[in-house]
């Protein structure tokens, strides 16, 4: 039986006739009509009104450090349940990370402990440059929640919403409301240009700008002038063609994660010691991963060993992101929490959530875990 992945590209079926047109075209460079037509569809899609397509989300997330100024001995406040990916960009600006746990309920951003470490950073005169949450598998942040906590110390807030393409907040998607937004389109995310990411944002001149930056920076002159540095962060016309046939299927892809999700709740959740990632009532994710957690004394294995038993069938499993502040590299950054996101570590396991995946699949994954039940 073939290996059963965690979450595999899957094209709609227009991707390839989209590459054609632009081959035909000569379309091969960065720039081209499907740059722009993907940042179109982007923006209707999303509905925040300006968006810059980019290289990798994680580009994103540097142009907006970059424009808001952060560098060294500024502070990011951010999730530290998340990928390096997006806290990369807070040392590429040569500023330090604090980190931030999670809540019980949404496993995002905990907005009571983001109060208190604004309050305490006031009062020593040490703000953060901006405000970071991640939306995490999928699941936004209590976006309104965190701009009122930011607003009166006057803190911008730009979200990573690398996983939350499609995931909604209360009557709008996830992301908007904040200063800025980035999203991704790695090859296992919802949708995907094989590598890229978007930075979107309600301000046109943010948007500009991060446009002229990804761009080498060039001035407006018929030779090349450069008044500031910039990147080669610019996604190509090429991948952009992906990007316009992914999202003619976007909205059947959520509709088929949730699904997996569900269909995993139905089969497993008779199991002791088996819980499942919790929906806030203030939104609807788009399950880009579906993720369990495994009391080991109630159901009889570790997630480890489940992990390790899934794997020997030929089936991927991944633990819960592990916590920034407890990586290495980031063994000396300020951490303010109740160790929520370590216990998720210790005890979530993400299973196979791609959209191609059978129902023979889902069976596959299913029969391994119950396999490992106490008592089965």
């Amino acid at each position: 039986m073939a290996r059963i992945h965690l979450s595999a590209p899957h094209m709609g079926g227009n991707e390839l006739k989209l590459i054609e047109e632009s081959f035909a075209t000569n379309y091969i460079a960065p720039a081209g009509p499907m740059l722009a037509r993907f940042e179109k569809t982007f923006v209707d899609y999303v509905g925040i009104p300006y968006a810059v397509a980019l290289s990798s989300g994680t580009a994103a997330l540097h142009l907006a450090l970059r424009m808001l100024g952060v560098g060294p001995g500024d502070t990011i406040f951010a999730s530290t349940l998340t990928f390096i990916g997006g806290i990369a960009p807070i040392m590429y600006q040569g500023a330090a990370p604090v980190f931030i746990d999670s809540d019980t309920t949404s496993w995002t951003m905990d907005t009571a402990l983001l109060a208190k470490a604004l309050k305490e950073a006031a009062d020593k005169k040490a703000l953060p440059k901006a405000v970071m949450p991640t939306d995490i598998y999928g699941q936004s942040c209590d976006i309104d929640a965190i701009l009122d906590i930011c607003k009166p110390y006057g803190i911008p807030v730009i979200i990573d919403c690398a996983e939350a393409l499609g995931a909604r907040y209360k009557n709008r998607h996830a992301g908007d409301g904040a200063l800025m937004a980035a999203y991704s389109f790695n090859g296992n995310k919802i949708i995907t240009t094989s590598g890229g990411g978007m930075l979107m944002s309600n301000d046109p001149n943010l948007i500009q700008r991060a446009r002229f930056l990804s761009q080498q920076a060039r001035d407006d002159a018929p030779h090349y002038e450069h008044t500031t540095y910039g990147y080669n962060y610019r996604l190509s016309n090429i991948s952009a063609a992906i990007g316009v046939g992914q999202m003619e299927v976007l909205p059947e892809r959520v509709k088929r994660r949730r699904e997996i999700f569900a269909h995993y709740q139905t089969a497993l959740g008779d199991l002791p010691g088996i819980g499942f990632m919790p929906e806030p009532d203030y939104g609807q994710g788009n399950r880009w991963l579906s993720v369990i957690t495994i009391d080991p004394a109630k159901f009889g294995a570790s997630r480890e060993d489940l992990r390790l038993a899934l794997d020997q069938a030929d089936i991927e499993a991944r633990p819960v992101w592990k916590p920034m502040h407890m990586q290495p590299v980031f063994k000396s950054s300020a951490f303010v929490g109740n160790d929520v996101s370590a216990k998720l570590f210790e005890n979530g396991l993400c299973l196979p959530s791609g959209t191609q995946m059978t129902a023979d699949d889902l069976d596959r994954v299913v029969k391994v875990i119950r396999s490992k039940a106490k008592g089965k």
